[in-house]
């Protein structure tokens, strides 16, 4: 199982916002991210700089990642999303993440 940590920034004044959005994440999207292939999926906010951090488990994430891109529900919500983050250069949240390096874990 692949352990993956990622950031973003968030627009600072639209964190709020974000949150309740994440509070009530769309059905259909919750089972497209489970068919796929994440697990143990968290998000984290560091308010003082409106920075997202996440973290997921996936079998394989190229292959996690695919197959949200072929769903139109994964379209939507990326569209959706993307007004709330900063500096994506033209890319959708999922494809526009930082991947973190993972330097420690304790099982």
């Amino acid at each position: 199982m692949q352990r993956i940590g990622f950031r973003l920034k968030l627009k600072a004044d639209m964190l709020d916002k974000y949150v309740l959005l994440h509070q009530n994440v769309w059905p259909e999207m919750l089972e497209a991210l489970t068919k796929t292939g994440w697990h143990n999926y968290s998000l984290f906010i560091d308010r003082s700089d409106a920075s997202l951090i996440g973290y997921f488990e996936t079998p394989d994430l190229q292959k996690a990642l695919n197959g949200m891109a072929k769903l139109e529900v994964n379209d939507r919500w990326q569209a959706f999303m993307a007004s709330y983050f900063v500096a994506l250069e033209g890319q959708r949240p999922d494809e526009g993440f930082l991947q973190l390096e993972n330097i420690f874990y304790l099982e």
